[in-house]
């Protein structure tokens, strides 16, 4: 099931891989283009939440939503993908119901009053890669990809994710599906 590059593809981190920032690692490939690719960690939370990030947008106060590493650079920029039944202002799409950007109005709209199934996630920082450096990755055996499901971009399980995806291209990968991050533990 391995897809080709572009914009709304998941890339998944083989168990071969063993760089830090992105074992076991999925990845929401935002943008993808001769100038390089951008794209967030759909699995890792941080113990930061969404507060802490907007402490300036009184509507999150009280809010429980945990802000996600979206990767190593520029960690300290907020990017936010939502769920939207439409594009709405500054927004970019990036697969069907999926879009990146927005504003702070976008935000504080799906909180007072959302519409079915629109959601949000907070990241910061992202993954990025330069001309070439992607594809390169690529033929070096790094990544799996397919198309990204909308669903699982907002996935409750986000920790449960690599595993479950893994498992989705059959024996010769499922059985690495609940390996440990560091092989040597196990």
């Amino acid at each position: 099931m391995d897809t080709p590059l572009g914009k709304g593809m998941f890339l998944i981190a083989t168990p071969s891989l063993r760089d830090p920032n992105f074992r076991q690692t999925v990845i929401l490939l935002c943008e993808h283009g001769p100038d390089g690719a951008l794209g967030v960690v759909l699995n890792r939370p941080t113990e930061m939440n969404i507060t802490e990030v907007l402490p300036q947008m009184p509507v999150l106060e009280g809010q429980a939503h945990r802000v996600f590493c979206g990767g190593p650079v520029q960690k300290d920029s907020l990017l936010v993908l939502y769920h939207l039944n439409e594009e709405v202002e500054d927004t970019h799409a990036v697969l069907d119901g999926v879009y990146l950007g927005g504003n702070t109005e976008t935000l504080k709209r799906i909180l007072e009053v959302p519409a079915e199934e629109e959601s949000f996630r907070a990241y910061m920082g992202y993954s990025g890669w330069g001309p070439g450096q992607l594809e390169n990755e690529m033929k070096s055996g790094s990544w799996l990809t397919m198309p990204a499901k909308p669903n699982l971009v907002f996935d409750n399980d986000s920790l449960g994710l690599w595993a479950e995806i893994l498992q989705s291209f059959g024996k010769e990968y499922s059985m690495y599906a609940h390996m440990p991050i560091d092989p040597s533990l196990n």
